[in-house]
């Protein structure tokens, strides 16, 4: 097993994501002889690093995953887990949430925990001044129940900059949604590059994006096997992450023993990427996402009369027509009323000024049809909220 420095702590450079557990039944129904086998088999590789949150497997996953680590030693293993301020509980208490999270996982302290999904649609939750969500976390650090604090993101590059700038100090560790797809696709490229100007270790979700990029068509497949014969579409995607150093524990949801199997031989060793292999990668992310040609030079927006942010829209628009995603409704959801891709008249205004002749309103039009069809952060937070996090 590769291990890597997170701030003084020696991390596996493979971590367990216990949000994808195997299950029998429903989501909150674990599979738990399926999923201690996974563990048992993490652990014997030399994993170390494993990652819950309150909502997984509808509150399960943090009970389960304190359960089966409790039969090895304290010492060797590092657990993390999140505080959901995202959710926007009515009368969230952040105390009371993270103390029932303590005694759920069994332990006395976190290794590592997060603010769960800082992003354009949780903000005001995170600052609002009487919630005092990062000051209550701040108040169980101090006390010695959390030994690395750091947050979870989807957000845009311009938020995590701005969060980071106005507490300063406060992280020591942020974890983004990061491949070779979402490196353009969701800006992970800036992201990353932000975390590590500001000296911040980052930890990596979604590297094979919820498996889609571990499923590639027979024509992808042969030139990736003409390259690294012996490699799956997984380890492709693993060791675009893995050849990244700043990178310090890339989390995997195996919901398989074979796939933890196979994540451990991938993470045994190093391989380096030539830049012939980088460049096919991202050839093979073109093709999965169809980008519009827009270059943000924001005439556009200087002509729209109804206000739209048409370059920041165009780029969660390629998301979207890729899957459907919260990480793609919850920045629209908070971008005002009247800004939306449905406020769009169609004037043509823009599309007359814009150098790269993109049919923005078609665009519009066409984002505002698919993001009907799309789950609203609204309704995901409101259906967790209704179910029992024992």
């Amino acid at each position: 097993m590769l291990y890597r420095d997170l701030n003084g702590t020696r991390v596996s450079a493979l971590g367990m994501g216990a949000m994808r557990l195997p299950t029998a039944g429903g989501p909150g129904c674990i599979d738990e002889l399926r999923a201690q086998e996974i563990i048992d088999c993490l652990m014997e590789g030399g994993v170390n690093y494993y990652d819950t949150a309150w909502s997984y497997h509808d509150g399960a996953s943090e009970r389960f995953l304190g359960r089966v680590l409790a039969r090895y030693p304290r010492e060797q293993w590092l657990l993390a887990s999140k505080m959901p301020g995202h959710e926007k509980t009515p009368n969230f208490d952040a105390r009371a949430t993270f103390c029932r999270q303590l005694e759920k996982c069994g332990v006395d302290y976190f290794d590592f925990y997060l603010l769960h999904n800082v992003c354009e649609n949780s903000i005001d939750a995170y600052l609002d001044e009487n919630l005092r969500i990062l000051d209550q976390v701040l108040e169980q650090k101090q006390a010695g129940h959390i030994r690395q604090l750091g947050f979870s993101s989807h957000a845009r590059p311009e938020l995590l900059r701005a969060y980071l700038e106005r507490y300063p100090g406060c992280f020591s560790f942020v974890q983004i949604q990061l491949n070779y797809l979402d490196w353009t696709l969701q800006q992970a490229r800036e992201k990353y590059e932000l975390l590590t100007q500001l000296g911040l270790p980052v930890l990596v979700m979604e590297p094979v994006r919820g498996g889609k990029l571990a499923q590639l068509s027979a024509e992808q497949m042969a030139k990736l096997q003409a390259r690294r014969p012996g490699w799956s579409a997984a380890e492709w995607a693993f060791r675009f992450v893995q050849q990244l150093p700043n990178v310090a524990v890339t989390l995997s949801g195996m919901s398989t023993l074979e796939q933890a199997q196979e994540n451990l031989k991938t993470f045994s060793q190093p391989e380096t990427l030539s830049p012939e292999e980088l460049a096919l990668l991202a050839e093979i992310a073109a093709s999965l996402a169809t980008k519009l040609p827009c270059t943000g030079c924001r005439y556009c927006c200087k002509s729209c009369p109804k206000g739209l942010d048409i370059p920041t829209l165009l780029d969660i628009y390629a998301d979207a027509q890729y899957a459907s995603s919260f990480s793609v409704t919850m920045p629209v959801e908070a971008m005002p009323e009247g800004r939306r891709p449905a406020d769009c008249i169609a004037c043509g205004a823009c599309s007359r000024v814009c150098p790269q002749n993109i049919d923005i309103p078609a665009a519009m039009a066409h984002f505002a049809a698919l993001l009907k069809e799309m789950p609203s952060w609204a309704e995901v937070t409101a259906q967790r909220n209704r179910l029992p996090r024992g």
